[in-house]
């Protein structure tokens, strides 16, 4: 080895300007863009983040609690108004099939027999009114009455001055209402 040589190994290098290090970004991460100028619109990113979509999915997932819920409270409503309908329509039926018994009692009052008989029928007329009044039954008004195709069943008509036009005349067997349901439209004849 020469002393030139030498002298260049005891000597340390100078560095021959210094440059500023940067530390190499992270694989993967995005480079910083530079901040908009005031006035000017943001930029649009291309792809929604995972945010966006996990805000999405949330919105649609609460979308459909919320449908559900909804469509499980009107089937609780219709169920319930169904079943109190169910019941209505037991009872009606249930109380139509006393009506003939009801019939059968009325003309054993108006037919003449014995006092004692008389009063024994009586009583259980009278009982088996204060039952059906319980219930809520109550007889559909006739005679004097207007004529009404929603509560009457005219069966005869008759001709005569004296009374006025769709006046009930007679009544030939008693209509029911169970509330506002008919159970039994009064048979009637109409003057015309």
């Amino acid at each position: 080895m020469s002393k030139k040589d030498e002298k260049k190994k005891e000597q340390p290098e100078k560095p021959e300007q210094e440059q500023p290090v940067t530390e190499p970004a992270e694989a993967g991460a995005p480079e910083a863009e530079p901040a908009p100028e005031a006035g000017s619109p943001a930029p649009e990113t291309a792809a929604p983040s995972e945010a966006d979509k996990l805000k999405a999915d949330l919105a649609e997932a609460n979308d459909k609690y919320l449908r559900m819920l909804a469509e499980y409270d009107n089937y609780r409503r219709r169920s319930q108004k169904e079943r109190e309908n169910i019941y209505a329509d037991v009872r009606a039926d249930t109380v139509s099939k006393f009506l003939p018994v009801y019939d059968n009692l009325a003309r054993a009052v108006q037919h003449e027999t014995d006092e004692q008989t008389r009063k024994g029928v009586e009583g259980i007329f009278s009982q088996l009114k204060t039952i059906l009044e319980s219930l809520g039954v109550t007889e559909i008004e006739t005679v004097g009455k207007k004529f009404d195709a929603n509560l009457h069943d005219a069966l005869l008509h008759i001709d005569d001055e004296k009374y006025g036009e769709g006046e009930i005349v007679l009544e030939l067997e008693k209509g029911f209402r169970l509330g506002d349901k008919v159970i039994r439209f009064a048979k009637v004849q109409v003057a015309n």
